[in-house]
């Protein structure tokens, strides 16, 4: 019985076989025509690529950001313009960073708080820590020693010690706000540059009474006063007075005829060396008038986070941001 079976399977083996291979020849010649006539896949050319780019080329007309601004070199006070130099945007054309200007003003109000408040406690008030009376058998309220807080001139329950307000910022966080800020400014067109040496002249009859000896009678009050008339009227002139919101004179080291005019009339403007202005002092008064060795000082001083750490000679790779290049002059 299990020969008989086995056989009977081999021959349907057999008969199968026969009958696929039949089925292949019988529908080969049909399947080639299809896949002749049209393939599964959709075949499409490649792209021709070139490297160099011509002048016609859509690459080439892509638009690409400024890298240099214009800036105007004025004469001090007549605020003529004297030349036309190019500086990098990445000193004076950043956007607004309000968050950074916040941390920056806040940093330097920080650093500059004294923190030398200074209260006693009850163990520092000068005096006897002897109980004032017994603490049974008065008749009245029990009482410690007269330093106790809750009497008149007594200690201070956590009161002022003298401590450090100071906090800390990123200095390339810091740098970028002081360039933020001039930025600032210079989109608003209230960044005047002027040349260096700015200094108010007086008036040549005003120096010969002085040379002379003219107002020695009168004192001192009389020349003060001719000064504040004289600040003011070459401030109103450039509209850079107190209806302009005043304005903040930079220079690179002191003037004396223009800080103390402008000491005078403090409604109208106020003068600063280089090295005391903060963020702060860039972004209070209406106008900002600098000299141009003091804002070269400023952005030369303020540029962490643009300057390289390492030196490479890579011709790509990107260089220093330079500014004062002078274009009309």
């Amino acid at each position: 019985m299990a020969a008989k079976g086995a056989r009977g399977l081999c021959e349907a083996m057999r008969s199968l076989s026969i009958t696929s291979h039949a089925w292949r020849k019988a529908a080969s010649p049909r399947i080639s025509s299809i896949a002749s006539a049209r393939s599964m896949a959709t075949e499409a050319s490649l792209p021709t690529t070139s490297t160099n780019a011509s002048p016609s080329s859509p690459s080439s007309s892509l638009w690409k950001p400024a890298t240099t601004i214009p800036v105007t070199i004025f004469n001090f006070p007549s605020y003529e313009p004297q030349r036309l130099e190019s500086w990098s945007t990445k000193h004076l054309y950043l956007p607004l960073r309000r968050d950074i200007l916040h941390l920056a003003v806040i940093y330097e109000g920080d650093n500059t708080r004294q923190g030398t408040a200074s209260s006693k406690t009850r163990y520092e008030v000068h005096g006897s820590h002897k109980k004032l009376r017994p603490q049974k058998g008065t008749g009245k309220a029990r009482v410690g020693d007269k330093q106790s807080p809750l009497r008149r001139g007594g200690g201070k329950t956590f009161g002022p010690k003298p401590r450090d307000f100071g906090t800390k910022i990123t200095r390339k966080v810091y740098d970028l706000a002081w360039r933020t800020a001039l930025s600032y400014r210079y989109r608003r067109g209230e960044l005047v540059v002027c040349q260096d040496g700015m200094e108010l002249p007086l008036p040549a009859d005003f120096e010969a009474l002085l040379r002379g000896g003219g107002l020695r009678e009168s004192g001192a009050e009389l020349e003060a006063g001719f000064r504040a008339k004289w600040v003011k009227q070459v401030l109103d002139f450039n509209d850079w007075g107190r209806k302009a919101g005043r304005s903040t004179f930079i220079t690179s080291s002191r003037r004396d005829n223009l800080f103390e005019a402008l000491d005078l009339v403090p409604r109208w403007g106020r003068a600063l060396d280089v090295g005391d202005v903060d963020v702060k002092d860039l972004l209070e008064t209406g106008r900002i008038v600098v000299e141009r060795d003091a804002l070269m000082h400023m952005i030369e001083s303020h540029q962490s986070d643009i300057t390289p750490s390492i030196f490479v000679t890579n011709a790509a790779f990107p260089r220093v941001a330079t500014s004062g290049e002078i274009i009309v002059e």
